[in-house]
C-alpha cells in the first residue's frame, strides 16, 4: 500500500475512472464532497479482479455471496439486481428485459484506490506504475454528437389509466402504498459510457454516484439514496420518500424546502416507508435498538429536494451481514406496503423488468463493514445490444394525483434527459 498527497482531486479521479475503465470489470464510488457523516471515503475506485462471482444456473444467490465472502475477506465490490426479489419471496417478472444484467455479480478488485479529503491510498501490488499510467492517463471526451432516441414505455396516458388502477388497488386495502416505475429506452445507440458518467456526476452530484462496468454492461448512476450500511455492530438505512424542485432563487427555495416538510402526502409516504424499514430490521437487530435517527429530513441537492429519513439497529458480532442485506431487500423505499403485495402488484402493472433498477451497488470491505446504495436516477447500458434504458417511479397513495406524479417522474430524471440531449415533448 501507498499513500500519497493529491492537489487536484477532481482531475485525479477522473483520469483513475478512465483509466480503470480500460478493465472489464470496474468500479467507481464518488460521494462527490457531500456531507455524510455515515461515509468512509470521498472517492473508491477498484479496478481488475483477483476473483470474481459468477452464478451457475439455479444456483442461490445469496449463498453464493456467502461463499465468496468466505473466499475473499478484504474489499468485494458488487451488484445485487432487484429481481432477486424472485429468489427471496414467492414471486415472479414475466416483463421484457433488453439490458440482460446478472441477478448479481461480485469481485474481489486487484487495485484498489480510495481518497478521502486530498489523501490517496493505493493498495495494489503494483502501485508505483499504476499511479503512473494514472497520471499519464487523458481524459477523452466524446465530440460526436449523441444519437440517441429515448422513447417511453408508457404515454402519459397510459401511465394516467394504470396509476388510477393501483390507486383503486389501495382502496380496496390490497396495499397502503407503492412505488409504480415506468422504463425510458433506446434500443440502437452507441454512448461512451465515461464520458455520459462525468457529464451527469457534474451535472448532478450526489453522495451515492457510482460507475460499475461489468464487461459489455454499465451502470451510470447518479443516485442520492443510501440503502444499508453497516459501521460496527450498527446499521443505517436512510430511505427517500418526497420529492420537490429547486428554485434559482433564494427565498423561493427556503419556501419549497419548508412547503416539503410540512407537506401531508408527503410526510405521509415517508412514514411509511420509516415502518417498513423499522419491520425489515427487528428480523435481525438486537431487541430495542430499532430507532428512527432523523425524520423527514430535507436534503437539497443540484437540482431538488428530497425528504430523508435514517432508521438504525444495533446487531450482535455473530449475524451474517448478507443475511441482513437480504431480509432488508430490496429496499421499502422502492417497493411499498405491504412490501410482498406491492411486488407483486408492480409485477402486473410495470411492462418492463426493472433489472439493476432498484437494486444496489456497494461494498463490504476488509474491517467486516458495507454500504450500498440504491439504483436511481441511473442510465443501464448493455454496449453488446446497444441498449441503453433508465427507468423511473414515484410513490402511490389514496391522496396521489397522477399529473403531479408523471411530473415529478420527469423532474427525476431532467439531468439524465439533459444529458441524452432530449426534450420533455420527445417523449410522449
Amino acid at each position: 500500500m501507498q499513500t500519497k498527497i493529491i492537489s487536484n482531486i477532481s482531475e485525479f479521479k477522473y483520469k483513475a475512472l478512465s483509466f480503470a475503465n480500460t478493465f472489464d470489470i470496474c468500479c467507481f464510488l464518488d460521494s462527490n464532497g457531500l456531507d455524510d457523516r455515515y461515509s468512509k471515503f470521498d472517492c473508491l475506485i477498484a479496478f481488475g479482479h483477483q476473483d470474481k462471482l459468477i452464478l451457475k444456473p439455479n444456483e442461490d444467490s445469496f449463498s453464493a455471496l456467502k461463499n465468496f465472502r468466505k473466499k475473499n475477506n478484504g474489499f468485494i465490490l458488487g451488484g445485487l439486481s432487484y429481481e432477486l426479489k424472485n429468489e427471496i419471496e414467492n414471486l415472479d417478472s414475466k416483463n421484457q428485459d433488453g439490458l440482460n444484467f446478472p441477478n448479481l455479480f461480485f469481485f474481489s478488485p486487484l487495485h484498489l484506490l480510495i481518497i478521502k479529503g486530498k489523501k490517496l491510498q493505493i493498495i495494489s501490488p503494483d502501485a508505483n506504475d499504476i499511479f503512473k499510467l494514472i497520471d499519464e492517463t487523458i481524459v477523452k471526451k466524446d465530440i460526436t454528437d449523441l444519437k440517441v432516441n429515448i422513447k417511453a414505455r408508457l404515454n402519459p396516458t397510459d401511465y394516467r389509466n394504470k396509476f388510477l388502477k393501483i390507486k383503486n388497488e389501495i382502496s380496496l386495502g390490497n396495499i397502503y402504498e407503492t412505488n409504480f416505475c415506468m422504463e425510458f429506452y433506446d434500443e440502437n445507440c452507441e454512448i461512451s459510457p465515461i464520458d455520459i458518467f462525468i457529464k451527469l456526476n457534474i451535472k448532478s452530484p450526489t453522495p451515492f454516484a457510482n460507475f460499475f462496468k461489468w464487461n459489455d454492461k454499465y451502470i451510470i448512476s447518479a443516485t442520492p439514496e443510501r440503502f444499508l450500511a453497516k459501521r460496527n455492530q450498527k446499521i443505517i438505512s436512510q430511505p427517500i420518500k418526497g420529492t420537490a424542485k429547486r428554485s434559482e432563487n433564494s427565498v423561493e427555495d427556503i419556501k419549497i424546502m419548508k412547503s416539503l416538510y410540512l407537506n401531508p402526502k408527503e410526510r405521509q409516504e415517508n412514514v411509511m416507508i420509516v415502518d417498513l424499514v423499522r419491520n425489515d430490521l427487528t428480523k435481525f437487530a438486537i431487541k430495542g435498538t430499532v430507532k428512527v435517527e432523523e425524520l423527514f429530513g430535507i436534503y437539497s441537492f443540484k437540482h431538488i429536494h428530497q425528504m430523508v429519513s435514517t432508521v438504525v439497529c444495533e446487531i450482535h458480532n455473530d449475524t451474517d451481514n448478507i443475511d441482513v442485506i437480504k431480509n432488508c431487500f430490496p429496499m421499502g423505499s422502492m417497493t411499498g406496503a405491504p412490501k410482498i403485495k406491492a411486488m407483486q402488484l408492480m409485477d402486473l402493472y410495470e411492462n418492463s423488468k426493472r433489472g439493476m433498477y432498484a437494486g444496489a451497488i456497494g461494498y463490504f470491505d476488509n474491517e467486516n463493514d458495507f454500504d450500498f446504495n440504491v439504483i436511481i436516477r441511473s442510465i443501464l447500458y448493455n454496449s453488446s445490444n446497444k441498449y441503453l434504458s433508465f427507468h423511473v417511479g414515484s410513490a402511490i397513495t389514496h391522496d396521489a394525483d397522477p399529473e403531479k406524479e408523471y411530473d415529478e417522474c420527469l423532474l427525476k430524471i431532467k439531468a439524465i434527459l439533459e444529458i441524452l440531449q432530449n426534450k420533455k415533448g420527445d417523449l410522449i
